[in-house]
């Protein structure tokens, strides 16, 4: 029997337990402990991907919470915490000789030992494996094939934002610059696209479209995820969801309005202004050749048809609790006090139930808010949209 779940699989890690630094631009609080509470008691996740699993003492630590019993190994893949499924994973950056610039991608592997052997390779072929997202020296198809090798999960990450990714600046036209499409197993698009814009980019029809979070602190978990539909919440069942098979899938993605995105627009690092007009390489305001080219600018280059083969699911426009106006740590303690997750508050809670926790007007903008019918002021250039009132 099939069952529908809420997925985030772009998940880092700040700190370990004893201070050591995994992602430098990570909260300190962001532990795996701390996130995978987190994710199973406020914020209501199923499944999580965690994407620097390979770093040696979060690898350790992982292990101390199997032995403690705190977390189970799943026969089909994956480690249960509670009510979250744990997919174990890695970022890493390419930059080979066929690359315009770096790219990030995703691998996840079904167990602790599978990890454990990957890190083990990888670290000789990188300067500090402790560290996520770090440059492997070796080429894209050889950092794939030994992902398949291992039976892992291979994902290009936020494949349109400007710096270190695919289509960003790591290919000029095509991801057979790089990589063997036949190992891909999904597309991450990242915060300022949807599934609606790049529907013209004919290439990308084989694959399923994930919408993560690239949560940097506890507070942005599930700021995009998906809905997914399988048997159970392990490794194998989300391989088969990413390829579609025997009916499980992804059935929704959920995530920021693509204008909210702080790199939508294309804008000049130097002075913010907002740059339209195309081809030009120095800022008409300031003069500077510091543009910054926004991925709706770089959707519309790659796109070649008109006439899109693949039916996706629906991508609604969603916007976490935390990003609402008027809405603080205080208001989200009692809306999570009375109906448990953020997935129950976003999904399933009336109105009329909110209004009895919190003020009508704060409970009329998060309904506004989880129906992405709130004002926006476009991002860009780094720089995150706003939201604003009612339309």
């Amino acid at each position: 029997m099939l069952k529908q779940f809420y997925a985030d699989l772009h998940i880092h890690i700040g700190r370990t337990n004893s201070g050591r630094a995994v992602k430098i631009t990570g909260s300190r609080n962001l532990t795996l402990k701390n996130i995978l509470h987190t994710a199973t008691s406020r914020k209501g996740l199923d499944l999580v991907g965690i994407i620097d699993c390979h770093s040696p003492e979060v690898m350790d630590e992982i292990e101390q919470l199997i032995d403690s019993e705190e977390i189970l190994e799943l026969p089909h893949g994956g480690l249960r915490y509670e009510n979250t499924t744990l997919i174990p994973g890695s970022e890493i950056e390419i930059y080979d000789e066929h690359c315009h610039g770096p790219i990030h991608v995703l691998a996840f592997f079904p167990t602790i030992e599978i990890i454990k052997y990957f890190s083990n390779w990888m670290s000789r072929h990188l300067k500090n494996i402790h560290l996520s997202s770090q440059r492997i020296y070796c080429d894209g198809l050889t950092l794939q094939k030994k992902v398949y090798e291992l039976g892992g999960l291979f994902i290009p990450a936020h494949v349109f934002t400007p710096f270190k990714s695919l289509y960003g600046k790591g290919v000029e036209k095509s991801l057979t610059e790089v990589f063997d499409p036949n190992l891909i197993d999904g597309i991450e698009l990242g915060l300022s696209s949807d599934t609606y814009m790049v529907n013209g980019i004919s290439e990308l029809n084989p694959y399923t479209l994930v919408t993560n979070s690239d949560a940097h602190s506890l507070g942005k978990l599930a700021r995009e995820y998906q809905k997914i539909q399988l048997a159970d919440v392990n490794f194998y069942e989300l391989k088969m969801a990413l390829h579609e098979q025997e009916g499980r899938g992804v059935i929704a993605n959920y995530g920021l309005n693509p204008l909210l995105g702080k790199y939508h627009e294309t804008v000049c690092a130097n002075c913010g202004e907002s740059v339209e007009e195309e081809g030009l390489i120095h800022c008409p305001y300031c003069g500077q050749a510091q543009l910054v080219k926004g991925v709706s600018k770089r959707i519309k280059e790659l796109s070649d048809t008109d006439t899109p083969t693949r039916k996706r699911p629906p991508y609604i426009h969603q916007i976490p609790l935390d990003f609402i106006p008027g809405i603080g740590p205080k208001t989200i303690e009692k809306l999570l006090n009375a109906f448990g997750t953020e997935m129950n508050i976003l999904h399933h809670v009336e109105v009329q139930e909110l209004e009895q926790v919190i003020p009508k007007k704060i409970a009329t903008t998060l309904d506004l808010a989880r129906k992405g019918m709130l004002g926006i002021t476009v991002g860009g250039g780094g720089v995150y949209g706003k939201i604003g009132q009612e339309d």
